[in-house]
């Protein structure tokens, strides 16, 4: 063999034409496939020719895209008529599937690479996961369905036109970084909410974590509720209680690496020993004789949490904490900045934080105290917990154990918030290391 063979395939002319059209081909045979294991008429082949005839249509230019476009057209009317003749039904979603191949091939001719290559697989995705697909939108109510359009609504309609500045003279309101928060929040919390409607109720421990997502206490109260009226439940909702919690401080953990990733370096310590807390004290916990795998779990309720009340809701508690801890902060120091903090994770916990992500994102405040005032907010949202297991719950026992595990979870916080200073600096230092 030549020696320069490789060297000068590159240089060959008709290289380019048979990688695009052997993209163009393979998309067309992997969505085909799908369509095939499914008994379609249209399958493996007639996608891929589809795909061709795109890709050709490319290959020539703008008029013959839409030529290779339009010849695709008359043969999905004609798959219609002949599936209403033999099955009497449409292959609408055959149909449409042909067209986007189509255009997949049409872009593929052209030279693009990413975006036929992500439809394609979009593509078959969407038509291998039809059942899935049809029974989540089975499953959604009419409120879930309106919580997501105002999400939308909110995201991408409101957000543009708010003004991209602070509109007070002191700096103190920014509506465009309230609203991002407010957004950031919901849109978390709705899909956790998504999360524990598909999944929640395959046991105490999964449901709890999943509530706690949501909203840590809603799911205390919840299981205390059911506690109170089933007594055999205590040693499930003591579990429970505490994985809510841990839930609650990996959704906070995510909210402030989100906003604020020097911010985490500096509550890296205080969440990690509260979250393992959690964690060991939930699982260490003895199981009753009668409670096995196959005790039935309680059910925890939980509303959609994103409406328009409570994005109000958030964007209020949001900017409160905002105007008051920049005012505490300015006039005492990280000291008031840390009273507030605290104080607001008896309230939200989530708009603590955000709170804190924001004004250090900002540069309204040093990265370390908006990582321990984000600590102290979630010590404060856990010890929550303990007051309303002991006013719902009636087994003393169980009260007893729920308040001294969380008793303790706060106080490993308490500790690490004390330690945050040093190890949040080692941390950015060796982040610095490693990026420098």
């Amino acid at each position: 063999m030549n020696p320069d063979t490789f060297a000068t395939a590159p240089s060959w002319p008709y290289l380019a034409t048979l990688l695009r059209l052997a993209l163009a081909i393979g998309l067309g045979l992997f969505v085909g496939l799908e369509r095939e294991r499914r008994g379609k008429e249209a399958g493996v082949r007639t996608f891929a020719f589809v795909a061709a005839i795109g890709c050709v249509g490319g290959l020539l230019g703008d008029a013959y895209a839409l030529t290779s476009l339009g010849l695709v057209v008359p043969f999905i009317v004609f798959l219609n008529l002949h599936s209403l003749q033999k099955d009497s039904d449409t292959e609408m979603t055959t149909s449409a599937a042909l067209l986007v191949m189509a255009f997949v091939g049409i872009l593929c001719g052209k030279g693009h690479t990413f975006t036929p290559v992500a439809l394609g697989l979009t593509t078959a995705g969407l038509l291998a996961w039809k059942q899935p697909l049809s029974g989540f939108s089975a499953g959604i109510t009419e409120q879930e369905l309106r919580s997501a359009i105002l999400l939308g609504i909110l995201a991408f309609v409101i957000y543009p036109v708010l003004p991209p500045r602070a509109i007070d003279p002191w700096g103190l309101v920014d509506p465009r970084a309230v609203w991002t928060t407010v957004i950031l929040i919901a849109a978390i919390g709705f899909v956790n909410y998504v999360l524990h409607k598909i999944y929640g109720s395959r046991g105490i421990e999964l449901a709890s974590f999943l509530a706690g997502l949501v909203n840590s206490t809603v799911a205390v109260t919840e299981l205390s509720l059911r506690t109170a009226t089933d007594r055999s439940l205590g040693q499930l909702v003591y579990r429970g209680t505490l994985l809510a919690t841990g839930a609650m401080l990996v959704r906070n953990a995510t909210l402030l690496a989100i906003l604020s990733p020097d911010s985490l370096a500096y509550a890296a310590l205080p969440f990690g020993l509260m979250l393992a807390g959690c964690l060991l004290l939930a699982f260490i916990a003895p199981r009753k004789p009668e409670e096995g795998p196959e005790t039935k779990p309680p059910q925890i309720e939980l509303s959609s949490p994103f409406s328009l009340p409570q994005a109000l809701k958030f964007a209020a508690i949001f900017l409160f904490l905002s105007v008051v801890g920049t005012l505490a902060e300015r006039g005492l120091g990280s000291a008031g900045f840390y009273a507030v903090s605290a104080a607001g994770g008896l309230i939200s916990s989530a708009s603590s934080v955000a709170s804190a992500g924001q004004l250090v994102a900002h540069a309204k405040l040093h990265a370390e105290a908006g990582g321990i005032g984000a600590a102290l907010a979630s010590v404060t949202s856990a010890a929550v917990g303990a007051p309303l297991v002991a006013r719902l719950v009636r087994d003393r026992s169980i009260t007893r154990s729920v308040v001294i595990a969380l008793s303790l979870v706060s106080l490993l916080g308490l500790g690490g918030a004390a330690l945050a200073p040093t190890l949040g600096h080692e941390i950015l230092r060796a982040l610095g290391r490693a990026t420098g």
